[in-house]
């Protein structure tokens, strides 16, 4: 079954994601997505990537990594990574197209039939515009709804547990640390910010007590003094994990880290290839590892970081608060993998704009995650998104 045409897709609502779409002679066609840097990595795929999959065959899936391997770019998720992970999810989509079976059957059978998922708390239009992960790109409480769950955490995150908990999801994550650190750059909080930021976990626990795990985001932005005096701050209310807190350019520092929280350490969607989740692990310091299936290198990459984890009894968190055809595949390893322990998901999105642009969409019911039977990821294009006047399409090669 060889590779006919490479065709990227680009909506202008949603400036920071790309999906890639593979057809073969066979007359299927597989759908991958990534997120950020959306215009780089469309010109990446069709000037690189392209050239090494038209012609070859599109069920030998660790060939065409292999081929598209270059010689630089490849230490985290650049742009190279992220057309890499992007094509490599969409050929994944293929092969369980060809076979008729979802993904995770295909990468050797279920672990499970559901897995509890955490809703990870951002809201309609969480990072949408085209720029960098900062607290002007939250838009929260821009658009009504039942799940604004942004603007709820900052303002009545007791009330946000309690109607959480009415769906069955007993895990939740906020950030909101985030403030803060943005006006030092990292290296301190005031006393009124640090009231601020703590108040959503003393409102949680007067709410539900013990019955809802939190999850704590620091999206990488603190120094490492100022990250242990929070995860100390955090002691009391017993948190679940604290997801990268510092950026990991050194990652042997979480070691240091984690001698300073109770919390697991969680690390890292902004990790890739099994080198880097290699020296994660070896740090002695992993308590979960978090992995993006659109920036690590795709599902080919993400099964064997997860076998690596398993390795060294570690479970896996993969990561979805980007778009609808990670979240999918991301659910379908999740089904797979043995040490997958929780699956994130954000209701503000597969209720909300997932909806609008996608069909096939895993399902969330009292709090776990079950994937339809469809073959691939299960995820396609609602028809009238081909209509949309803001759509961007390249081709290279044919899709016919």
């Amino acid at each position: 079954m060889n590779i006919t045409g490479v065709e990227t897709i680009r909506l202008d609502e949603f400036p920071n994601l790309v999906w890639v779409r593979i057809a073969t002679d066979a007359g299927i066609v597989g759908l991958g997505e990534t997120f950020f840097g959306a215009s780089a990595v469309e010109a990446y795929i069709h000037d690189w990537c392209t050239p090494k999959l038209i012609g070859r065959d599109a069920l030998a899936i660790q060939a065409r990594a292999n081929e598209m391997t270059d010689y630089l770019g490849w230490r985290g998720a650049g742009v190279e990574t992220r057309a890499y992970s992007a094509v490599d999810i969409a050929l994944w989509d293929i092969f369980g197209k060809a076979h008729g079976r979802p993904i995770a059957d295909m990468l050797g059978g279920r672990s499970r039939n559901s897995i509890r998922t955490y809703n990870t708390c951002a809201g309609y239009k969480y990072v949408r515009d085209a720029s960098a992960q900062t607290v002007a790109n939250w838009h929260a409480g821009e658009t009504d709804g039942p799940y604004e769950d942004l603007e709820a955490f900052l303002t009545d995150a007791g009330a946000l547990a309690q109607s959480l908990l009415e769906e069955g999801i007993t895990a939740m994550k906020i950030w909101p640390f985030d403030i803060a650190a943005e006006r030092t750059g990292g290296f301190d909080i005031s006393p009124d910010e640090l009231r601020a930021a703590m108040k959503p976990f003393v409102q949680i626990r007067e709410a539900v007590g013990e019955a809802m795990d939190i999850m704590v985001e620091f999206h990488s932005l603190w120094s490492l003094p100022m990250a242990k005096k929070l995860a100390r701050e955090l002691a009391p209310f017993k948190t679940y994990w604290h997801e990268d807190p510092f950026r990991l350019d050194n990652i042997s520092d979480l070691k240091d880290y984690a001698a300073a929280s109770q919390a697991f350490v969680c690390a890292s969607e902004t990790l890739a290839y099994t080198h880097a989740f290699r020296e994660y692990l070896e740090s002695g310091a992993a308590g979960v590892v978090m992995l993006d299936l659109s920036w690590c290198g795709g599902i080919t990459q993400a099964r064997k970081i997860a076998a690596m984890a398993e390795a060294y009894k570690v479970p896996i968190a993969p990561h979805d608060c980007t778009g609808p055809v990670v979240y999918a595949a991301s659910c379908q390893l999740s089904l797979h993998a043995a040490n997958a322990l929780i699956q994130e998901s954000v209701r503000a999105l597969y209720t909300g704009w997932y909806t609008e642009v996608a069909t096939g969409l895993p399902t969330v019911e009292r709090g776990f995650i079950t994937i339809p039977e469809a073959p691939g990821h299960g995820v396609d294009f609602r028809d009238d998104v081909f209509e949309r006047p803001d759509m961007k399409r390249r081709l290279s090669g044919r899709l016919d």
